[in-house]
């Protein structure tokens, strides 16, 4: 998608922040921008919904914690789905490779 669509895919799928973050590392950008996207989608996993009802790819941001840790932020539409079906807390694992990307996402009522 990068290599297809470049800074347009991205300014559609990350905020900037996502953006600042991933382009930080030179040698890992492409790894941070896929675990994201997969972390994306398995987010729209436990909301139910895929991409209807007017969610966009910025309304879920991902971004380190402190510690480094991925932090799910939901707004929009998505956060007020997240809202509807009660999830307050949000869990979130993150691995990659040069090769692959894997995410799991978990909303805590």
């Amino acid at each position: 998608m990068l290599d297809e669509h470049g800074q347009r895919f991205l300014e559609k799928c990350f905020t900037q922040a996502e953006r600042d973050y991933c382009e930080r590392s030179v040698k890992r950008r492409v790894e941070h921008y896929a675990g994201r996207f997969a972390a994306k989608e398995a987010a729209l996993k436990v909301l139910g919904t895929g991409w209807r009802g007017g969610i966009s790819w910025c309304d879920m941001e991902i971004l380190p914690d402190p510690q480094g840790a991925p932090v799910l932020i939901v707004s929009g539409e998505a956060g007020q789905i997240a809202t509807r079906l009660g999830i307050t807390r949000w869990h979130v694992s993150i691995t990659h490779i040069e090769s692959h990307a894997m995410a799991s996402v978990i909303g805590e009522k």
